[in-house]
């Protein structure tokens, strides 16, 4: 397909290669940084725009790959190419695409994204919607043609799946950074801890979490935890972290055994 991307950021980067790697023609990059879309496009050899009026409607599909609020925005200025446009977000509705256009879906990958380090793609989930059944297929053959992963994921669904997403990827590593830091303070290093978030990463990919939680809480080992939170005084931040967590994950462990 001939496919120009939308954004220059690190979904951007990783799906241009992801289509440059299974055959498909990126004709364009737009961003509006010229620097950006520059360095974007050099890697996966399409031509550099920074102004959305250098657009080369010659091509299948708009992937959108930008903010969730400037979205409409920029379906608004490619609606008048008559092109299929896919938006990338986890969890701004169909309906944002479809306000401007009937050549809508959604093509939303379900993972972290750094410029520097690279991902198997065939992997990654891609999550898509479309309203028409034409679009559905066209939509489907793209994301098969970059992922053995693919799902029919509504918008409703979608920003659960973005909630949950942040639960399991986002707070688990601004925990770690809690770690480093208590670490840190201590002249402890932080690669002690790796070997431990590795296992229990590996752990969650053949059993469901319940089944492997570990520590102090599941046990009810309330002098540990008295003696952690005592630790944690001088962090009124962190002490309450430390209760809810401590608190969800007993209230977790009675439901699962039927306490």
């Amino acid at each position: 397909m001939r496919i120009t991307i939308i954004g220059s950021g690190n979904i951007a980067t990783h799906l241009g290669a992801a289509f440059k790697n299974a055959g498909h023609r990126i004709v364009q990059v737009y961003s509006r940084s010229a620097h950006n879309s520059a360095l974007l496009a050099y890697h996966i050899g399409a031509e550099a725009i920074n102004n959305i009026d250098s657009i080369n409607p010659a091509v299948d599909i708009f992937i959108i790959a930008v903010s969730d609020d400037a979205i409409p925005g920029i379906a608004s200025e490619l609606a008048k190419y008559g092109k299929l446009m896919a938006h990338t977000s986890g969890v701004t509705n169909l309906q944002a695409l479809l306000n401007y256009t009937d050549k809508a879906g959604v093509f939303y990958p379900l993972q972290t994204f750094s410029k520097t380090r690279e991902v198997d793609f065939l992997t990654v989930p891609l999550c898509i919607e479309t309203a028409d059944e034409n679009i559905h297929s066209t939509l489907k053959e793209l994301a098969q043609s970059i992922s053995n992963n693919v799902y029919d994921i509504d918008s409703a669904q979608r920003k659960v799946l973005h909630l949950a997403a942040v639960f399991a990827c986002n707070f688990p590593n601004y925990l770690y950074g809690v770690a480093q830091d208590l670490l840190k303070q201590n002249n402890i290093q932080f690669d002690l801890l790796r070997p431990l978030i590795l296992e229990t990463a590996q752990k969650v990919q053949e059993h469901f979490p319940p089944d492997v939680q570990t520590g102090p809480a599941i046990r009810e080992d309330f002098k540990t935890m008295d003696t952690h939170l005592e630790m944690l005084a001088g962090e009124p931040g962190l002490e309450q972290v430390y209760k809810i967590l401590s608190q969800g994950i007993i209230k977790k462990g009675k439901s699962k055994y039927g306490a």
